[in-house]
């Protein structure tokens, strides 16, 4: 990895029990990026359309959620110098008002040393998840993935450990929330095979392990897994550890599998008109278009002499992936989708618009000259952030065009949330608050 981190047929990350006000987990109600809900402003300043900017301590690119009038986000205090990891540092879960901007309350997770990580990852990089009744967070004591639940009043209910974790670039995936379940994905390095890589889920009542996954490969991935309703049955879907694969959210048990397409993964999948889309990754590039009603190997090909070099390979006549690209994929934004058509952007500040179903290319634009957040959709508004804290505002459509360019004058690492008329965007030193809250 060079880059770091984040009908009934859309996603139930939150057994779609989240009412549309609400912007509960990482990417939204649906955990796609598309807004349900109308009324977004399209354009503002450093000054102008912003109805609060709260100072928010330390540093981190972990994106805000919110339920009712609370927004949730971790962050490190790193102190004066970033480069000190001798010295202990704390790790703190912020609640912060949000109607007028007030941090509600604080919680410090951990105080220790910081770790090293990859310069575009951040201590506090893991974006929480609520339901209403409970706040859940992942972070990382080394050598130990944590999970831990608090009630909305910031009284930590529970925490557990399901297991080591190593990657030369640190820690940094958000739990999802499926029914009862607190699903956490730790895919990591682990040299000859000797440590496992793992997908766990607990209760979400009293963090008790209920099924874990025995993940392939052994490699660092930095992927939340999706969970939506496809193929006639629900589906957990992620890339990462060399391979593309769908379980069971109710059991972790394998569906099917694509192997590859590359080694390294960041982005999380979307579902849009009955087919899973993905974007990866490194060391190569590609979009792909998967069926979803597959079951066992649907790679394209399958190997059938493994010996040579490279192993020789011949199609699979089971392969349920409909179209497979390169040209304009992203490593570290999600998709996102609209009407008939797919959108990236690429870290390299790179935007592109695809035909969903053909995978025909329409347009690649550069927007913003480095990209780490999401795009999200919202009344036919592709929103795009880059690393400036520009957020490029593109028409929804298969001819390019940029609505407006929005500053909020420094630098934004985290993907934007979406409620009740207003967007939130975390940026290197405040959390801003754009736009008129909408009163139903």
């Amino acid at each position: 990895m060079q880059r770091w981190i984040l009908g009934l047929a859309t996603a139930i990350i939150v057994a779609g029990q989240a009412p549309a006000q609400n912007w509960p987990v990482w990417r939204g109600p649906t955990g796609d990026g598309v807004v349900h809900e109308k009324g977004f402003p399209t354009k503002w300043n450093e000054t102008e359309n912003v109805t609060w900017k709260t100072p928010i301590p330390g540093r981190g690119h972990s994106s805000p959620v919110l339920w009712g009038d609370q927004i949730f986000l971790t962050t490190c205090l790193e102190g004066d110098d970033p480069k000190d990891l001798a010295t202990p540092r704390e790790r703190q879960l912020l609640c912060i008002d949000r109607k007028k901007g007030g941090v509600l309350w604080t919680k410090t997770l951990f105080t220790g040393p910081l770790d090293r990580i990859h310069k575009e990852n951040s201590h506090a990089s893991c974006t929480a998840a609520t339901d209403g009744k409970h706040v859940f967070v992942t972070f990382f004591q080394n050598p130990k993935v944590h999970v831990a639940a608090f009630d909305m009043k910031g009284n930590e209910v529970w925490r557990k450990n399901p297991g080591e974790f190593q990657s030369v670039h640190g820690y940094g995936i958000p739990p999802i929330l499926y029914k009862d379940l607190v699903i956490v994905n730790c895919d990591q390095d682990a040299e000859n095979r000797k440590k496992p890589a793992y997908i766990v889920a607990l209760d979400k009542s009293t963090g008790e392990e209920k099924w874990r996954i025995d993940r392939p490969n052994r490699i660092r991935s930095y992927c939340p897994p999706f969970i939506a309703q496809a193929g006639g049955k629900t589906q957990m879907v992620l890339t990462g550890c060399k391979t593309v694969a769908s379980y069971d959210p109710e059991t972790g048990k394998q569906i099917w599998n694509i192997e590859g397409p590359t080694e390294q993964f960041v982005a999380s999948m979307i579902l849009h008109k009955g087919h899973f889309y993905l974007t990866a990754g490194f060391p190569t590039y590609h979009v792909m278009c998967i069926k979803p009603d597959g079951v066992g190997n649907i790679s394209e090909t399958i190997v059938v002499d493994a010996k040579t070099k490279p192993p020789t390979t011949k199609p699979n006549p089971n392969s349920h992936v409909v179209w497979h690209e390169s040209k304009g994929a992203g490593y570290v934004p999600s998709p996102v989708a609209h009407g008939d058509n797919i959108f990236l952007v690429h870290d390299d500040g790179r935007a592109s618009c695809r035909n969903a179903m053909t995978g025909e290319l329409y347009w690649l634009e550069r927007l913003g000259k480095h990209h780490h957040a999401s795009g999200i959709e919202a009344d036919g508004h592709i929103y795009f952030v880059d690393d400036e804290g520009i957020t490029h505002v593109v028409k929804a459509s298969k001819e390019f065009e940029v609505i407006a360019k929005n500053p909020i004058g420094e630098l934004s690492f985290s993907s934007p949330a979406f409620a009740r008329g207003q967007i939130f965007i975390r940026g290197s030193k405040h959390l801003f608050c754009i736009g008129k809250e909408k009163i139903d």
